[in-house]
């Protein structure tokens, strides 16, 4: 394509933000449409944003196990997210509302803990991953001598046993990655959009005039868009980049990604409390816990930040929630205070939410014996939320042209893992969008497929019956979670 081609990007999350800025730095005129007034809002989930972008706080991490090509793609954004924090520091890129104290990522380490007695096949192929890849001695095992040794020398004993299981006459099993980290969502996502406004991307939010009604059509060749204001905007090149919201827009999605619902508890941690030095980032990773464990385990979690919470989070089950659509399929379609809003005309505000059973349980399950001093404290849940991702059924991301429709792309996918690529997931897509580079695995993964014979990852599309449908599940109500101490429920 021309660089002087337009192009529209539908979506203001990670993938938008990032495609948007790499798109204005190689010369093409790209304008933003979200429906999220996100100037106001400032990504913030307290302020009234709804969207997996939209968030507190997400893993760092390079160590992926043996998928090399996400382990490259993850050191090369760490070294950006190293250059943003300096950017900041420096004074030379700060955004309306930060300042130059303010960092957009904390470089505290991420740890892999298991239940087992013996690092998993998994975090045993991490180590070796990155060894191989020449990252010497940055996965540290809890279970080596050598590796211990190694993290007492760099003040990092707290975060090889992050939860004092030695204390207690316990063994921790895990793998802690050095390079990793936590990302401090909404400040980076105000970060990239100020970087991309700086470089002469356009961007446009609200209901009506950043609302996608529908897609331009020249025979099977897409030329723009469609707001809800009734406006029409045309484009070269249009790229949905719309989370969750993705597959519900485009059902040629089918069986392929799907709206999914991660569980999120935030916990206030009193400034008085034994654990606010302890939970603090300067002594406490960001952590996943039995992550391939089924619907007993994916959980991970966070130090808790500077307003005192404790992040944690489960997925353990990918809650759905299937609606049928206008022809007839269901699709599981995301239920955010943002549609909320616009269908019982409820003011967006943010709130204790009903929460699944089995999600509390394991959350409840964990802390009880991994933090036990939080039922000592009585120390509650003052947020908890439903957060819409969208998932494939390998786990990889999805970034290709749409089969059979001239001028349309999807940038989308993330599976619950794309938010560390903020820095340079864009980048790659617009070589995409040029078919540059085309043969590099990372690139393949990502291209339009269907699913053969092998074994799914993730089980799509199960409907309105299905184990995992919002409707069919056990939920605490709000009113309950508003009285029980988190770990009495």
């Amino acid at each position: 394509m021309e660089q002087a081609s337009s192009i529209i990007v539908v979506g203001a999350g990670i993938f938008g933000l990032s495609t948007a800025l790499h798109l204005a730095r190689r010369g093409y005129s790209v304008t933003v449409f979200d429906r999220q007034p996100y100037d106001e809002s400032r990504y913030s989930y307290f302020q009234g944003a709804d969207a997996a972008s939209a968030d507190i706080n997400k893993i760092i991490r390079s160590a992926y196990g043996g998928q090399a090509e996400y382990q490259e793609l993850s050191t090369e954004a760490i070294t950006t997210w190293h250059e943003w924090n300096a950017e900041l520091a420096s004074g030379q890129t700060v955004p309306p509302g930060m300042s130059s104290r303010d960092q957009v990522f904390v470089p505290n380490g991420n740890i892999s803990l298991s239940s087992d007695t013996e690092l998993p096949t998994w975090e045993l192929a991490c180590i070796e991953g990155m060894e191989k890849a020449g990252h010497h001695n940055t996965q540290l095992a809890t279970t080596n001598p050598y590796h211990c040794d190694l993290a007492a020398d760099r003040a990092l004993s707290s975060h090889m046993d992050p939860f004092q299981q030695r204390s207690r006459g316990k063994q921790p099993v895990g793998v802690l990655d050095t390079t990793g980290g936590m990302a401090i969502a909404d400040k980076a996502c105000r970060f990239a959009l100020h970087k991309a406004r700086a470089v002469g991307a356009r961007f446009v939010f609200g209901s009506k005039a950043g609302c996608l009604q529908s897609l331009c059509y020249e025979g099977r060749k897409v030329t723009g868009i469609i707001t809800r204001d009734g406006h029409m905007h045309n484009a070269s090149m249009t790229i949905l980049a719309c989370g969750a919201v993705t597959p519900v827009l485009l059902p040629e999605l089918d069986g392929l990604c799907e709206a999914t619902a991660g569980s999120v508890m935030l916990i206030k941690i009193p400034t008085k409390s034994q654990l606010w030095e302890r939970l603090g980032p300067e002594n406490f990773p960001t952590f996943t816990f039995n992550v391939r464990a089924g619907s007993a385990g994916g959980l991970y979690g966070f130090p808790r930040n500077e307003d005192g919470y404790f992040k944690i989070g489960y997925r353990g089950t990918k809650y759905t929630n299937p609606i049928r659509h206008r022809d007839g399929k269901e699709r599981s379609t995301p239920v955010t205070r943002w549609s909320k809003a616009e269908r019982d005309g409820m003011p967006i505000g943010t709130h204790l939410t009903d929460f699944p059973r089995q999600a509390f349980r394991v959350i409840q399950s964990f802390l009880d014996e991994y933090l036990p001093e939080l039922q000592k404290e009585g120390t509650q849940a003052t947020t908890t939320r439903i957060c819409w991702y969208t998932d494939t059924f390998d786990n990889h991301f999805l970034i290709d042209r749409v089969p059979g429709k001239e001028g349309l792309m999807v940038a989308t996918g993330g599976s619950g893992h794309a938010f560390k690529y903020l820095p340079n997931i864009g980048n790659w897509v617009v070589d995409i969008m040029e078919n540059s580079k085309m043969d590099r695995p990372a690139v393949q993964a990502w291209r339009w497929r269907t699913l053969g014979k092998e074994q799914p990852v993730n089980h799509l599309m199960q409907g309105s019956h299905g184990p995992r449908a919002l409707g069919n599940i056990a939920v605490h109500k709000e009113s309950e979670l508003k009285q029980a101490s988190v770990t009495r429920l």
